[in-house]
């Protein structure tokens, strides 16, 4: 990884998290959907090419789910990337919403 400072927020008005650089480049997005149930559907995951290979991805999903774990919120990750960094990550699996399942 580059020495790129990446800084994860969430946008309540696009409904995504986002990778944003220190002079507030926004590099990547996590778009969700907010479920009847309160759980986070994430549904795609974009960096943008300038940024790819740097680590913007996976800063994005550890700052994502690190932000829905301290309120305590599950996540269902139809987007294959999330489901795939999880599945490299089981400490995150307690997340997963209860009818949900990806193998470690």
């Amino acid at each position: 990884m580059s020495d790129l400072t990446v800084n994860v927020r969430e946008s309540l008005a696009t409904n995504r998290f986002e990778a944003v650089l220190d002079d507030g480049t926004v590099a990547g997005f996590a778009q969700y959907r907010l479920e009847s149930d309160g759980s986070y559907r994430v549904v795609h995951t974009e960096v943008s090419d300038a940024y790819e290979g740097e680590g913007i991805g996976s800063t994005l999903a550890r700052g994502m789910l690190d932000a829905l774990q301290e309120r305590d919120l599950a996540v269902r990750p139809d987007c294959p990337f999330i489901a795939s960094w999880m599945q490299k990550h089981p400490d995150y699996l307690d997340l997963l919403a209860e009818d949900v399942e990806i193998q470690a």
